[in-house]
């Protein structure tokens, strides 16, 4: 078996810390959101769900392509 524990092991982790994650930078944007002009708040909304979708795509593949030994 190829797969790497460790690897594994902090994709485990860090599915669990990633809504935390994500709640906590919502909360800290809406939290925000009213006091930035314009296009600040098209900039942050933008960057925050690029990089929830990027981070949600990154732990998906990292998972099963640790467990499938790719």
């Amino acid at each position: 078996v190829l797969s790497s524990l460790p690897l594994q092991m902090m994709l485990y982790f860090n599915v669990y810390y990633f809504p935390v994650w994500c709640l906590a930078e919502g909360m800290m944007l809406q939290l925000k959101y009213h006091l930035l002009p314009r296009h600040y708040q098209f900039l942050l909304v933008a960057a925050f769900l690029i990089l929830s979708l990027a981070e949600g795509s990154r732990l998906y593949l990292g998972y099963v392509g640790n467990l499938q030994e790719k």
